[in-house]
């Protein structure tokens, strides 16, 4: 019996995750609640609050789930953006999937901001203390010091990676406009390990 608990209990997990990103696609994240994601995903809003503990903490998990998804890929996918490539292949590759995850993600972003400034919720972590930030700084840090040994790999990674949190940057991203940074990124790339 505990088995089949379990079983239901990830099914719920999947269906609710689902729910969200479905409603987030199709609406304004202000307009996403606990009650809209329960309903969508045929559960109940307990299961939701259960499971997750707060609106914040699904969009969080959600966001989580994407990131892990992209680290997969970037770790352990074929090249470019996996191993075997250069570095300069693989970080024009990183950067051009990042700023798709990005603007297919926006809503999902803004929700979880869109959360926080409405619960309240202070004492969050720092962006560079976030686990999926770090792994990624770890990611292009190291793919540019092996590119060039000469620079400052982890600041350059923190100038890069820092640049989609501009608002110029996140309004083109909010706006689809992925494939205009994915090509200001190669460039910038392309210069730096030339």
């Amino acid at each position: 019996m505990e088995r089949r608990e379990r079983a239901d209990a990830a099914r719920n997990r999947q269906a609710i995750l689902r729910a969200a990103e479905e409603l987030l696609r199709r609406h304004p994240p202000e307009q996403v609640s606990v009650e809209r994601v329960a309903a969508a995903a045929g559960v109940g809003k307990g299961t939701v609050f259960h499971r997750f503990g707060s609106r914040t903490r699904l969009m969080l998990e959600l966001m989580s789930e994407r990131a892990r998804e992209f680290e997969q890929a970037f770790t352990e996918g074929p090249p470019p953006l996996g191993p075997g490539a250069e570095p300069v292949e693989r970080l024009v590759a990183f950067f051009a999937d990042l700023t798709v995850l990005a603007a297919r993600n926006g809503n999902l972003v803004s929700a979880i901001e869109h959360a926080r400034v409405t619960t309240k919720a202070h004492g969050e972590q720092r962006r560079e203390e976030n686990p999926i930030y770090r792994s990624w700084h770890r990611h292009v840090s190291r793919l540019i010091a092996e590119g060039r040994s000469d620079v400052d790999a982890e600041q350059i990674a923190h100038m890069l990676l820092g640049t989609l949190h501009m608002e110029p940057i996140a309004s083109q991203l909010r706006a689809g406009q992925h494939e205009r940074l994915a090509a200001g990124f190669a460039d910038l790339v392309r210069g730096l390990l030339r």
